[in-house]
């Protein structure tokens, strides 16, 4: 890996950095708090073509190698996490489908989705299994055209935009190992006992919605199962979910990179007994500390980014980039606010709304205990 990025991406990175500091980081704070969803936001986010960054050329998308991928979700989350999770879920939707749908799937939803016509979202976590996906309850029963689709699924993002959402269900209950027996589908809107019942409300991570989808026995047309072969929607979700770990360590890094820019700019202006609080070592370790930590957060990021780029098992890789670099989040996050004293903890400042958002990461996309566990297992086999 190269460690430094070439032309395209540099390109890519600097047209990012003026939309952030010109379309969100302005209206961020007001839209944040107020829990509006950040329609304009989203609208320029689809004239970037950004809801194509996981979509293949042929479909209409951007094809973006994985460190620009991971770049788009450092660059936004800089300006406002929550922006960043209007494309999260739709990226790893877009990934479902372009590696694991029919082509007849492909050529129906990749096109739309690419230019953000269509939004996606997935179904995973139930009321009752998050980490243990094995332990979903949601079946779907098979009919002569299709599935009666039962359950409930909790924290799903871009709930009430996402059409397809991917749906992780259990298409034979009894077959043990139960990952057998599960395979995903592709619900649409506007399909009878589709039901998003109410809005969650979340400490940080505000903009995109997070709400339970209750499934009244929705009848899904047979076509609608990706790939069109049962039993595989387990390894499916777990190969996309690699994605999702560099999307989310990305989106780590940015908020870290948000602290420690908010960290030096007020160590700077901040002034006690005289003079500039940078000027007082105990400041200047703080500063050190955080930089030397988000800089090697990224080139892991990065790192983990190109082995699954080359298309191997990249389950340890990006494991350890999430793990490492969500927890440099929260440790960059919490410094922030100890620079900034008793501003860091008052609604005026941004510090408060990193030190918010910052939780987020150690837990969406795998927790930092069970992303242990991933890397162990991954090192022993």
């Amino acid at each position: 890996m190269e460690f430094e990025l070439d032309q395209d991406q540099k390109l890519f990175r600097q047209t990012l950095r003026s939309f952030v500091s010109e379309q969100i980081s302005p209206v961020a704070r007001e839209l944040e708090r107020g829990g509006q969803y950040p329609q304009e936001i989203v609208d320029g986010l689809k004239t970037l073509g950004l809801f194509g960054i996981s979509v293949p050329e042929q479909y209409g998308g951007l094809g973006l190698d994985l460190i620009s991928f991971a770049i788009a979700f450092e660059e936004i989350s800089r300006g406002w996490m929550g922006v960043a999770g209007v494309l999260g879920s739709h990226t790893l939707a877009c990934r479902l489908i372009a590696t694991y749908g029919t082509e007849a799937q492909r050529q129906r939803y990749l096109p739309e989705l690419a230019t953000g016509q269509r939004q996606g979202g997935i179904g995973l976590t139930e009321p009752d299994a998050g980490s243990d996906l094995q332990g979903i309850k949601t079946t779907a029963h098979r009919e002569a055209d299709g599935y009666v689709v039962r359950g409930t699924k909790t924290w799903i993002t871009n709930a009430r935009h996402a059409n397809p959402l991917p749906v992780l269900v259990k298409t034979d209950a009894s077959t043990t190992p139960a990952h057998r027996g599960m395979s995903v589908l592709l619900l649409e809107q506007g399909m009878p006992g589709l039901v998003i019942s109410k809005d969650l409300g979340k400490l940080g991570y505000r903009g995109p919605e997070t709400c339970e989808v209750n499934l009244n026995d929705v009848r899904v047309p047979r076509e609608n199962l990706l790939g069109g072969i049962e039993g595989h929607g387990m390894q499916q979700i777990l190969a996309a979910l690699e994605l999702g770990r560099i999307n989310v360590a990305a989106r780590a890094v940015g908020v870290a990179q948000a602290a420690l820019d908010q960290a030096l700019r007020y160590a700077q202006q901040r002034r006690a007994f005289g003079q500039p609080i940078s000027n007082f070592q105990a400041i200047q370790i703080k500063l050190a500390d955080m930089a030397t930590e988000v800089q090697a957060a990224r080139l892991l990021t990065w790192w983990a980014a190109t082995r699954l780029q080359v298309g191997t098992r990249a389950d340890v890789e990006t494991g350890m980039a999430k793990l490492f670099a969500s927890e440099v989040a929260m440790k960059a996050a919490t410094e922030n606010m100890r620079v900034h004293g008793a501003y860091g903890y008052s609604t005026e400042f941004e510090a408060e709304r990193l030190y918010r958002d910052a939780p987020l990461m150690v837990i969406g996309e795998g927790t930092s205990d069970v992303l242990r566990t991933v890397i162990a297992r991954g090192l022993l086999r």
